[in-house]
């Protein structure tokens, strides 16, 4: 293969993974501006993958199209994801438990649900959709030079609405005052007491908002990568926090982050249409593990001049200066 083939061939599985990672980064930015920690990503990403990867699995079987399916089976998945967080979030606000534990508990919570429910109804761990939900082409914009080739040909149509969802949050985040005061009660949560903004509600709404992300990026990465759910999502949930502290809790470096992150799962995946990987004749496993060394030498560098909010993982306490 040429340099161009290889491009043309990488460039969008790249893409495909860098908008999940970025969409339930997002969302974890979205949870610890709000001064929750939610490391329950990868079981929301798995439980909101599941159930919308059934419901999915059940339209095929109607004459909808497959866009339509697609399109709820990512409202599904972001509706479930609200409503798993909603126990991370009672644990960790109203309990005030530690949100480690919390969090913990709900990615081992997942996984066992999911395989015992499918197992029970339909005999089989495995979720298989049949239908392929690629656009083949993007009427015009697929024939821009280059850029319609990688960006518009055989591409997802969760891809183009988990971009749009990134601007809109990332809208949201900085340029409205709820914003303002979701980042302020991550950083001094007294202060905006004082001025009348309620702690709680805030806190639910940026957990509810990471969940609601990550749900629909567990039904993307599905849609995107596999035709089964087989209650794994690849890590994509602890590999989304690694982009969330590379970014240093700004949007606009989480993207850069994710796209870094995603080209490390692709090199990997896809080592064999790289000439020079392919020349050295290493086990695959050894490909596999890059993505995984790529970000324990990444985060050892970064995590020093981390700049996550002052009052992320504190329970908040009304009397506390």
């Amino acid at each position: 293969m040429s340099f161009l083939e290889i491009l043309y061939y990488l460039l969008p599985l790249v893409i495909a993974s860098a908008v999940p990672l970025a969409l339930v980064a997002l969302g974890a930015l979205f949870s610890e501006r709000s001064g929750v920690v939610n490391i329950a990503l990868e079981g929301i990403m798995l439980m909101g993958g599941f159930i919308g990867v059934v419901v999915i699995f059940f339209l095929e079987k109607t004459s909808l199209g497959y866009q339509t399916i697609a399109l709820i089976g990512l409202l599904t998945g972001t509706v479930v994801g609200v409503l798993f967080s909603l126990l991370h979030a009672f644990a960790a606000i109203n309990m005030k438990a530690n949100q480690i534990i919390s969090a913990t508990a709900l990615n081992m919570l997942a996984p066992a649900f999911a395989i015992f429910a499918w197992r029970t109804y339909y005999g089989v761990q495995q979720v298989t959709i049949e239908g392929s939900y690629r656009i083949s082409d993007v009427p015009l914009l697929s024939q821009i030079p280059f850029i319609g080739d990688i960006f518009f040909h055989n591409a997802y149509l969760s891809t183009y609405v988990g971009v749009a969802i990134f601007l809109i949050a990332v809208f949201i985040l900085y340029r409205t005052k709820q914003g303002l005061r979701l980042r302020s009660c991550g950083e001094n949560p007294q202060a905006a007491d004082s001025l009348g903004i309620n702690i709680y509600k805030i806190r639910y709404a940026g957990v509810m908002v990471s969940g609601g992300l990550a749900g629909m990026g567990g039904v993307i990465f599905v849609l995107s990568f596999a035709n089964e759910f087989n209650a794994d999502v690849a890590g994509f949930g602890f590999l989304a926090l690694a982009v969330l502290i590379f970014g240093n809790w700004k949007p606009g470096k989480i993207v850069l982050a994710a796209l870094f992150f995603a080209s490390m799962r692709v090199i990997a995946n896809s080592y064999f249409v790289i000439p020079f990987l392919r020349t050295m004749n290493l086990s695959s496993d050894f490909y596999r593990m890059i993505p995984y060394i790529a970000t324990l030498v990444v985060l050892a560098f970064v995590s020093k001049n981390s700049a996550a909010p002052k009052a992320a993982g504190e329970p908040y306490d009304a009397g506390k200066r």
